[in-house]
């Protein structure tokens, strides 16, 4: 069973979204992200299964929360850095995680 331990071991931080640009290398639709995650962490790329509800235009600029501590994954030629986290209404269906307020990128999710 996880413990409080396990939970405050994931490092959880709100960046913004510099640029996104398709991806159809990638055997599931989705979208390559270089998001800024402030001076201590700086700029980390992901690749988003987030293409039922946003295209790569409308995402420079916004803030987004993601895992920063989990490791590289590479994905069609491509290093997935960081994991982009969303409520999944269904399996295929990704609605990003973003702040109410804009806050400092870098900034923990506690």
């Amino acid at each position: 069973m996880p413990t409080p331990e396990d939970f405050f071991a994931i490092d959880i931080r709100v960046g913004t979204v510099v640029r996104a640009e398709p991806f159809p290398e990638a055997r599931k639709p989705s979208i390559k992200l270089e998001v800024d995650f402030g001076p201590e962490l700086g700029i980390k790329r992901s690749s988003a299964q987030i293409t039922t509800h946003y295209a790569p235009a409308e995402l420079t600029g916004t803030q987004v929360i993601a895992v920063v501590n989990i490791g590289e994954r590479r994905i069609a030629g491509f290093t997935s850095q960081v994991l982009v986290l969303g409520a999944m209404p269904s399996p295929t269906e990704v609605v990003l995680l973003r702040p109410g307020h804009a806050v400092e990128n870098g900034t923990r999710i506690g």
